[in-house]
């Protein structure tokens, strides 16, 4: 099966050269790497030359959507699985390729996401947040897990994930305008139309951020949008319990591991993502000085 890798990019710097060199070390071979990139002027055109399965189309910045770009690089490929990735993440080892699409392949399975692993750079509660959003192991999900899983069953993340072409191009592809969670919203569609979503524990790549609180509150502000936006996704599935699990999951790893004074930043960082979480869900109520505030992505708004 052809494996074609997409990658939105946005002013990329060496380190992308990185990861294209790791990718073309990969067990499994890439048929073509795509690349959407915003912003042409920063673009290296020598990368072209340097890797011959490269193709690169680029965008104005206000062009780039979520999940529209996403949608269009869909439309470029003609493999058999797209695996999407994010161009901060860095794959582990030369299996990513070839664990991501026996994941995929599997009967029924309609898409599968890598393991995250932290950066060397990655601060002690978001190696937490790393462990507990990414564990050893691999996992199906489907909509037998929604009762106890909740939401976490349509968890999957384009920083790394695959997706088979047949059921995405069946299930509708990403949704044309979105201001986050494209990911999530197709694996829900997926689920909802009787496919399984597969957690490749055993595909690894290097991605972590060390947001600041106020970062944290933007992201969730955008994640909070995205799900008022599309009920027919989210409505009814909450979100909180999987939040209030994980905090007092790493309330408990910070008494254990004796790092008490931690626990102030991670009171304030959940407050954080809590609040902006609840302020993207009621957005509409929000004038849009007060949104344009709140949001990581100011460009959706305009």
């Amino acid at each position: 099966m052809k494996v074609d890798v997409i990658i939105p990019t946005y002013r990329p710097g060496i380190e992308f050269r990185s990861l294209l060199t790791r990718l073309m070390k990969q067990s499994f071979p890439i048929h073509r790497i795509l690349v959407m990139n915003t912003e042409e002027c920063f673009w290296k055109k020598d990368w072209e030359e340097e890797f011959p399965v490269l193709e690169v189309h680029h965008l104005k910045k206000q062009e780039f959507d979520h999940g529209g770009t996403r949608r269009k690089a869909a439309e470029l490929s003609d493999a058999e699985i797209m695996v999407f990735m994010t161009q901060d993440a860095m794959p582990k080892d030369s299996h990513l390729i070839e664990n991501l699409a026996a994941a995929v392949k599997q009967e029924g399975v309609g898409a599968a996401y890598a393991r995250q692993l932290p950066a060397a750079d990655c601060n002690f509660l978001e190696r937490y947040t790393r462990e507990f959003n990414y564990p050893e192991g691999n996992m199906i999900k489907s909509a037998e897990n929604l009762p106890e899983q909740g939401i976490k069953t349509f968890f999957c993340s384009n920083v790394c994930a695959a997706y088979k072409k047949t059921v995405y191009e069946e299930i509708g592809g990403f949704a044309e305008k979105t201001i986050f969670n494209e990911d999530m919203i197709l694996a829900g569609k997926m689920v909802q139309n009787g496919y399984k979503i597969a957690y490749a524990g055993d595909a690894k790549v290097i991605h972590s951020h060390n947001y600041s609180a106020r970062m944290q509150f933007c992201r969730n502000f955008d994640l909070g949008v995205s799900q008022a936006e599309h009920p027919e996704i989210f409505g009814g599935i909450h979100s909180e319990g999987e939040g209030i699990k994980m905090v007092k999951g790493c309330m408990s790893y910070l008494c254990r591991k004796g790092r008490l004074w931690l626990i102030p930043v991670l009171v304030i960082q959940s407050g954080a993502k809590y609040a902006g979480y609840l302020c993207g869900k009621n957005y509409r109520k929000l004038p849009l000085f007060l949104i344009h505030f709140c949001t990581m992505n100011k460009e959706y708004w305009k």
